[in-house]
């Protein structure tokens, strides 16, 4: 009897193209690294400057890293309240370290770190709606928190000041000549059916359609299911604001650890172009490569010199990278315990577990920083 396979569907030709310039920039990143390799920065001078950096900067790059990953457990943990849940904050911290580790070193880390929460949520009690609202909430608030730090950061350079007000000056003169047209109610019935019409036809396109009613759904159930406060609307914005905060204070300090006199609003330019790097090219697990080779090469554009960028990079990237990945791959083993264990048993051992490895973390740097200082007195001080 013959068999009858199916036809598997094709990816949309703009998928195929988007993957395939995905790896012509990862092979063009290769290729750069193999021909420029003789400009590349000396082993030992990387030594030598990690060697001579400030220990109490780097406390506060791991202060920095461990208050960004805080900051975000408790907006996440906010939104619960808000939403009837109670969670202890060392779930919270668990799930949020998982989390991160599923989505920055898997395959479709981003999806699968979704899918992953909204179960852990489940089994803390809360509700499909619920679980599902906090996630989207959560995603919205810190999207908005991020784009308001890297427009303050960039009206802060005087480079940059000029273009940014002139952008942002075109919507406020746009909105200061229409509000007096639209404090009458007719005008104000027109714009809003001409404004409905021209979505309906945007969202009526059979590629835009499915997911412009999904994402409807989902915001509408969640302006459903959470209603803050304006405590809480103060809360989460700080929390939101921390969250990206923290990380470029762990990057600041790092920079500052190895000698780079670098003003903060560079730092923050400089970690939100290598966060762009890093999305520009989903295919690298947590961005690896892309968010140094960009990191680095824009802290030697502000003025550091090339081994110091990629030693403020690489202290920055072993705390805020892969200490964070340790401690979330083991908060995640622990989270994976049957239900034979309770709930309050598994985030308890959750918990001890997260802040055991964040403590080793710490000790492995103290023990670091000893070694780079007993290396860093055999050689001359120099600074770059």
């Amino acid at each position: 009897m013959e068999r009858v396979v199916a036809e598997q569907p094709r990816a949309p030709r703009w998928r195929r193209a988007g993957v395939a310039v995905q790896w012509a920039l990862v092979l063009g990143a290769v290729a750069a690294l193999v021909l420029n390799r003789d400009r590349l920065p000396d082993p030992g001078a990387l030594r030598a400057a990690a060697g001579r950096a400030e220990p109490l900067w780097l406390v506060l790059v791991v202060v920095g890293g461990a208050g960004s990953m805080g900051a975000f457990a408790r907006l996440q943990r906010r939104l619960l309240r808000v939403g009837g849940l109670r969670m202890s904050l060392r779930r919270a911290f668990a799930i949020t370290y998982a989390g991160n580790a599923l989505s920055t070193t898997l395959p479709a880390g981003p999806a699968v770190s979704v899918v992953y929460t909204f179960r852990q949520f489940r089994r803390g009690g809360a509700p499909a709606r619920l679980a599902t609202a906090v996630i989207l909430a959560g995603g919205v608030i810190t999207t908005s928190a991020y784009t308001a730090i890297g427009t303050a950061a960039l009206l802060a350079e005087p480079r940059s000041r000029g273009p940014v007000l002139a952008a942002l000056a075109v919507p406020v003169a746009a909105a200061l000549l229409a509000a007096p047209v639209l404090l009458r109610p007719g005008a104000r019935r027109a714009a809003a059916g001409a404004l409905r019409r021209a979505g309906g036809r945007a969202v009526a396109h059979p590629r835009v359609a499915p997911r412009a009613a999904r994402a409807a759904a989902a915001l509408a159930e969640a302006r459903d299911v959470l209603r803050p406060s304006g405590r809480d609307w103060a809360a989460l914005a700080a929390l939101a604001v921390l969250n990206w905060a923290f990380d470029i204070l762990a990057l600041f300090a790092a920079a500052q650890a190895v000698g780079i006199a670098v003003p903060p609003h560079g730092v923050a330019l400089a970690y939100f172009a290598a966060q762009a790097a890093g999305s520009a090219l989903p295919l690298l697990p947590g961005g690896l490569g892309a968010v140094e080779t960009s990191m680095a090469a824009a802290l030697a554009a502000l003025g550091a010199g090339p081994a110091a960028a990629v030693a403020a990079v690489a202290l920055y990237r072993l705390v805020s990278y892969w200490a964070v990945v340790a401690v979330g791959w083991a908060a995640w083993a622990v989270l994976r315990e049957g239900p034979r264990v309770s709930a309050r048993a598994r985030s308890a051992r959750a918990g001890r577990l997260v802040l055991g490895c964040l403590r080793a973390a710490s000790s492995g740097m103290a023990l670091g920083m000893g070694y780079g200082a007993a290396a860093a007195s055999a050689e001359p001080s120099r600074r770059p």
